[in-house]
């Protein structure tokens, strides 16, 4: 597993508008973006005790969390993503998924998954029998993504962030979600094994500290 430093801050309006300056100067978009952004929509998983929430509320030192998660409502393009994170360090795998797969899964008709040719889907499905893990939340938000090559450089911006409990209709356009509270715009870098000066310069904000605000324990408000 390739395991990436990753730090965020919680920032505001007139910090957004600077560091999208300065890594627009340097830095490329995403080529995924549509008009400079794209959304986001994801559903986490956890288990009747909430053990990934509490995890990352007490700061668990090695721990993961499933997500299912698609781009800008495009049902072709579905992965399920487990993020694992050590000693601060991240890593992310994933697997594809069809429509009909992910649906099944979020509503709890995973007898197929133990066929899976992806080990990932696999062991969703042992820690669904095993630990209990179901869709929990529906996370939206929109990104603005840009890359730099030399450190593998990837710096995002959310914003938007909203939350859902119905995570069965979580691919229909139609799906309710709420702005969720105390959200505002969260900047995201990471790389690999350095991160270039221009790009910490770039990025580099005063009075601002590293932050270790969680979007899904963010949008658990709800239940």
């Amino acid at each position: 597993m390739n395991f990436r430093h990753e730090y965020k801050q919680e920032i505001d309006l007139s910090d957004m508008l600077a560091v999208r300056q300065n890594l627009s100067a340097v830095m490329k978009p995403d080529i995924h973006s549509e008009d400079g952004k794209y959304l986001v929509r994801s559903v986490y998983f956890d288990n009747i005790f909430d053990k990934a929430l509490l995890e990352k509320i007490n700061g668990v030192n090695r721990r993961e969390k499933f997500r299912i998660r698609l781009y800008n409502g495009d049902t072709s393009f579905i992965r399920l993503e487990k993020k694992s994170k050590i000693n601060g360090l991240c890593c992310k795998e994933s697997a594809p998924l069809t429509a009909e797969q992910a649906l099944d899964i979020v509503t709890g008709k995973t007898e197929r998954m133990s066929d899976s040719e992806h080990e990932l889907v696999k062991e969703l499905y042992r820690k669904t029998v095993l630990q209990g893990l179901k869709a929990k939340t529906i996370v939206d938000y929109t990104r603005e993504a840009f890359v730099f090559p030399a450190g593998n450089v990837r710096i995002t911006l959310d914003y938007d962030i909203r939350t859902g409990s119905n995570t069965s209709d979580f691919l229909s356009p139609d799906c309710v979600t709420l702005p969720a509270p105390d959200c505002g715009i969260i900047l995201e870098i990471k790389w690999d094994s350095f991160l270039p000066e221009i790009i910490a310069d770039a990025v580099q904000l005063k009075n601002r500290r590293t932050s270790s605000f969680s979007k899904y324990a963010a949008c658990r408000i709800y239940g």
